[in-house]
């Protein structure tokens, strides 16, 4: 009954990022690339150039890989006891391993635009294996876990407080107050996470014909000396529409899939 849980919950994750990727496809290119004056500009010359189905490039890896993302996440969740240990930092040290490659492979079909030099996925991995070498797949690797590892700590503190503030003493939680405490929570998590969104983009480019970076510090260094440091929260309004809606739908699955699996009298 757990898998099928988990199955489900994987499911809800996967419909989420299909409707939230074209909004991801834009944030990437306005952050990866300095061409666009801005989300309206980006979304019109992405229509323009490659019709809609530009805005659905890289989408298949993540929905695919989602439910390992959410069953080490929410499996977390749901032994929050044990959240701090180590055993869970490995977990995440884990997960980042794995999604290392997916999110690179996502970002490099998503910013590339008239030129299509990547096929597909499967093309994509071959070519970054033939050009760079296994330690390619893991370019950005570090942004990716000092995005991720913190922001995840993070996540799921906004949603507990939000969720205690609407609910009534003694009284579960409605549909409405755990949609919005998800909602909530996505949101306060991508406003931390995006500065280093930014970089860990650029840097996952910077193989594909982008800037050439030595590393997380020189990438910050230039591109705030050139840009200013708004350019670290380039992104933030895609990011906060994208994740309310996502998170919201998440959460509300994962509440409603614990009060299916407890046990009775619980």
């Amino acid at each position: 009954m757990q898998d099928n849980g988990l199955s489900l919950l994987a499911v809800a994750g996967a419909v989420g990022l299909a409707v939230g990727h074209p909004l991801d496809t834009v944030k990437v290119r306005l952050q990866a690339q300095t061409v666009y004056e801005g989300i309206c500009h980006c979304v019109a010359q992405t229509y323009s150039h490659e019709g809609i189905h530009g805005f659905f490039k890289g989408m298949s890896f993540p929905v695919l890989t989602n439910g390992i993302v959410n069953s080490i996440v929410f499996g977390s969740y749901s032994n929050a006891l044990d959240f701090l240990t180590q055993s869970h930092i490995n977990r995440f040290c884990s997960q980042v391993l794995v999604c290392a490659p997916i999110d690179l492979v996502k970002v490099r079909l998503q910013g590339q635009t008239c030129t299509n030099r990547y096929r597909g996925p499967i093309h994509c991995l071959a070519v970054i294996l033939r050009e760079e070498g296994l330690r390619g797949l893991y370019r950005g690797g570090m942004a990716l876990a000092l995005r991720d590892i913190p922001c995840y700590g993070l996540y799921f503190l906004p949603y507990e407080v939000t969720r205690k503030a609407l609910t009534e003493a003694g009284e579960q939680p409605g549909t409405f107050t755990v949609l919005t405490a998800g909602g909530v929570a996505g949101v306060v998590t991508w406003a931390f996470a995006t500065p280093m969104d930014v970089i860990k983009a650029r840097l996952q480019m910077s193989g594909a014909g982008g800037r050439q970076y030595s590393g997380v510090v020189h990438c910050i260094r230039v591109s705030v000396r050139e840009e200013g440091l708004r350019v670290l929260f380039k992104g933030l309004l895609l990011n906060s529409l994208r994740a309310f809606p996502i998170n919201a739908i998440t959460f509300l699955c994962y509440e409603s899939l614990m009060k299916i699996l407890r046990p009775p009298g619980e």
